[in-house]
């Protein structure tokens, strides 16, 4: 007897490995959940429904954008976002190229580009951004996707410094 249980414990202990090896049996629902919550949250960005647009963040999630502290939690991110969506000119788009879903499925990320019009709040003049982002997601018990990194790089250079601006001396 012995001997069976043995081969069954190798059995399973072989079956339990080369599942953890495995993507998730889900894997292309998963990719296709992420596309559609990328198409959703662009949507809230059009609508400019702050709570909408927060809902696709975790509780903890980070955001960096250039040129501004990293945001860490959803109530720093909110503040963020609310004097965004306040904007009269704010229009933001992006578009993934590439969705990764880890094998484990509870985790993921996306790549792509990004467009997004705002208006200065000192000058009062429009700005046209454009650049690439990633944003990590994590997967929720209920199976939704949250994003727990968002990170955005601008493709913008930055203004020169106007000549009035004066520079320190050596």
């Amino acid at each position: 007897m012995k001997p069976l249980t043995a081969l069954c414990l190798t059995a399973l202990v072989a079956a339990t490995l080369t599942a953890c090896n495995q993507p998730s049996g889900n894997h292309d629902a998963d990719v296709k959940a992420l596309h559609d919550t990328e198409t959703q949250w662009n949507q809230d960005y059009a609508s400019r429904d702050v709570d909408k647009i927060m809902s696709h963040y975790a509780d903890d999630a980070v955001l960096m954008v250039p040129g501004t502290p990293v945001s860490v939690g959803k109530a720093v991110i909110r503040e963020g976002v609310k004097s965004m969506a306040a904007d009269p000119r704010m229009a933001l788009k992006f578009t993934a190229s590439k969705v990764e879903v880890a094998k484990s499925g509870d985790v993921a990320w996306t790549q792509g580009s990004y467009t997004l019009t705002v208006t200065d709040p000192e000058t009062k003049q429009v700005i046209n951004d454009h650049g690439s982002y990633v944003t990590t997601y994590s997967k929720q018990p209920d199976g939704s996707w949250k994003a727990v990194a968002d990170i955005v790089a601008s493709e913008v250079p930055r203004p020169m410094p106007s000549a009035s601006t004066t520079l320190p001396e050596k």
